[in-house]
């Protein structure tokens, strides 16, 4: 039977049993009380006993580890799996993030416990930094670099909670490290020239040259400008006022002669919370739609002779090939918003605030200035019909 004793100076009592290697080993319980330092020596010595016959699986140590817990603090240890600790934790976060957040959430912890497999299972306290470097790396595999570091900076969260919680001794996925860009792996995203604009117009149809003009002339998101409303709209003030999906910011921007030419040239409803682009704002609406969106920008790309086709492998269809990166999409319109601003003799800050950049840092790396821009500044951005 395990035996307890003291040493001087420590208030606590150490218990020695006999180890699964046959050694005779004294540890301390943690415990200054002798009954609960009695228990706890107890199941060591259970615990150790099977291990020396083999017969202390996974399931038999979490249970001795249970009944120690019970034992010392007279309440029940609090666990759960993996798949059920995550798929709870996603659908919370349903009422304290934005739908855009909650999806990208519940698609990552829904991939993550199909990367695990029947790991899925064990309790999220058993989850390694091979678990999590397994997925960030299939993900890596798939789409990119960038991709595969927000989802790892999802992970932590996720698992961040159950650390808070107490259901974990740790977060796997804070261990792990970023992956870092190659600099071969780096997209060459360039900005639209003016003749490319005319063209990619010319052979964009329906709604699609209104979401156009919104990217060129207010450098903003392509799932932003699908998801507007024409309460975001003010006519009188000839600003657009809308909070974004990405960063929550809340924007201001006047709206440029040609943007404004076309708003009053479509036809607006009575219903001020109707969508400005019916179909795309369909999509934008649905989850895991960004996709979707820059395809169909692709395929005017494509009819423009400015892009090739898509295979079926380079559609990320199956998810088992990673997409080429172009040079140019949608977000490119983001790039030659900002670069046409500088070029117009725009200060940085006020070319900053238009597009949404928060950093000087960010907004350098989208800007591509042209070395007349330093000797005239333009007080107006083209018009591109």
């Amino acid at each position: 039977m395990a035996f307890l004793r003291k040493f001087p100076r420590s208030p606590y009592w150490f218990a020695g049993y006999t180890a699964p290697d046959g050694r005779r080993v004294q540890r301390s319980t943690k415990q200054s009380q002798r009954k609960k330092a009695q228990l706890v020596a107890n199941e060591w010595e259970k615990a150790a006993r099977l291990a020396a016959e083999k017969r202390l699986g996974e399931a038999q140590a979490r249970r001795v580890l249970s009944d120690i817990y019970a034992a010392v603090t007279n309440e029940p240890l609090r666990s759960a799996t993996a798949k059920q600790f995550l798929a709870d934790w996603a659908e919370k976060r349903k009422a304290d993030t934005s739908l855009r957040t909650y999806q990208a959430y519940t698609q990552v912890t829904r991939d993550f416990l199909k990367s695990l497999g029947e790991r899925a299972t064990v309790d999220i306290s058993q989850l390694t930094k091979a678990d999590i470097a397994k997925y960030r790396d299939e993900v890596h595999r798939r789409t990119s670099v960038a991709t595969a570091n927000k989802s790892l900076k999802y992970l932590r969260v996720a698992l961040g909670a159950a650390y808070k919680d107490g259901l974990a001794q740790d977060n796997a996925a804070a261990k792990l490290d970023i992956l870092k860009r190659r600099e071969a792996d780096r997209s060459a995203r360039r900005p639209f020239t003016v003749k490319e604009l005319k063209t990619i117009l010319a052979h964009a149809s329906g709604e699609w040259r209104g979401i156009i003009l919104f990217g060129l002339y207010t450098g903003q998101r392509l799932k932003d400008i699908a998801r507007l409303t024409w309460d975001n709209i003010d006519i009188e003030s000839e600003e657009l006022r809308f909070v974004t999906a990405k960063t929550g910011r809340r924007m201001v921007i006047p709206l440029a002669a040609p943007l404004l030419a076309h708003l009053q040239s479509t036809p607006a409803g009575d219903d001020a919370s109707a969508p400005l682009f019916p179909e795309a704002h369909a999509i934008a609406s649905k989850e895991g739609s960004d996709s979707r969106l820059s395809q169909q920008f692709h395929g005017i790309l494509v009819a423009a002779g400015m892009a090739d086709p898509r295979t079926k492998a380079e559609t990320g269809v199956g998810h088992s090939n990673r997409r080429p990166v172009s040079e140019i999409s949608f977000h490119s319109l983001r790039h030659t918003a900002t670069s046409l601003l500088k070029n117009a003799g725009v200060p940085e800050s006020v070319a900053m605030d238009i597009i949404g950049h928060d950093s000087t840092a960010i907004s350098r790396h989208y800007t591509h200035v042209e070395s007349r821009a330093k000797r005239a500044a333009l007080r107006k951005l083209p018009e591109i019909r």
